[in-house]
C-alpha cells in the first residue's frame, strides 16, 4: 500500500465516511458534527439526483470560496427564500437582489458576477457534462473550483486540492511547500486508482482534518499523521 493510500485510511478510520458535497434538501447530518451543518449523506453517491441539486452544487463551489461552509449554507438559503435557485431563475435574478443574497458568503460583488457568468456558461451545456478547460474559461472559476464542480456536481473523478492539502502534505513531506496546484494534483492522481467515491471522501476527510489541526498556527499541533507517515520526500 502507497503512503498517500495508507493517509486515506488512517483519515477515514478517524472521521468515518463524510457524505460530501451538502445539499440544503438532503435530512441528512454532519457526521462529525463540525459547523453542524445538515445535508450530509454518508455513504450514498446518489447525489446529485437532479438538475437542481447538480446547479446547487455548482453555485455552492463558487460560494465557498475564502469562506466557510456555515456562511455558504446562509448564502444559498437566501436564494433559496427568492425561489432562484435554478440556472433560469438566476438568469432572471437582478445582480443587486442577487448581491444582497449571497452578502453572507463574502466577496458578493465578485461572487454575484462569477455566478451570473457561470449560469451563462451552464445554460449552454444542455445537459451535457463540461470539459475542465472550458470551466477554467469561465471568468471566476478557478482549478479548486472547477474540480469542485466536475467532482461532486458532475460525477467526474478529479482530484480536488485547496489550502488544506498543501498545509498537510507539505508538513508530512509529501510535496514542497510551494508546489504549483497542478503538481499536488497530479501527485495525487497518480497514486491512487481513478475513482469517484474515493477522490470525493479523500478531499473532504483533508478538510475535516485541516479544520482540526491546521486551521491555526502553528499548523500541524497534535497531528497524529506526523506520528504515523515520516518521510523525506515522495517519490
Amino acid at each position: 500500500m502507497n503512503l498517500l493510500k495508507r493517509v486515506y485510511n488512517i483519515l477515514l478510520k478517524k472521521y468515518g465516511f463524510q457524505g460530501w458535497w451538502p445539499l440544503l434538501d438532503c435530512n441528512g447530518t454532519n457526521p462529525t458534527k463540525t459547523g453542524l451543518i445538515k445535508g450530509y449523506h454518508p455513504k450514498d453517491y446518489s447525489y446529485p439526483g437532479n438538475n437542481k441539486q447538480r446547479f446547487e452544487i455548482c453555485i455552492g463551489a463558487i460560494l465557498t470560496q475564502n469562506t466557510s461552509w456555515p456562511q455558504v449554507e446562509k448564502a444559498l438559503l437566501n436564494i433559496k427564500g427568492l425561489k432562484a435557485l435554478t440556472p433560469q431563475a438566476i438568469k432572471k435574478l437582478s445582480l443587486e437582489k442577487l448581491k444582497q443574497a449571497i452578502k453572507p458568503a463574502g466577496y458578493f460583488n465578485q461572487k454575484a458576477r462569477k455566478i451570473k457568468e457561470f449560469t451563462d456558461f451552464y445554460l449552454s451545456l444542455k445537459n451535457r457534462v463540461p470539459t475542465r478547460e472550458e470551466l477554467l474559461n469561465v471568468w471566476g472559476i478557478g482549478p479548486e473550483t472547477a474540480d469542485s464542480i466536475l467532482l461532486y456536481a458532475f460525477k467526474v473523478p478529479t482530484f480536488v486540492v485547496d489550502a488544506y492539502t498543501r498545509r498537510i502534505f507539505s508538513k508530512l513531506g509529501f510535496i514542497k511547500k510551494h508546489a504549483s496546484y497542478e503538481e499536488i494534483k497530479k501527485l495525487f492522481e497518480n497514486n491512487l486508482e481513478k475513482d469517484l467515491k474515493l477522490y470525493q471522501e479523500y478531499h473532504s476527510l483533508i478538510v475535516e482534518h485541516a479544520k482540526r489541526h491546521y486551521s491555526k498556527k502553528p499548523y500541524g499541533k497534535n497531528d497524529l499523521l506526523l506520528k504515523v507517515i515520516k518521510i523525506k520526500r515522495f517519490k
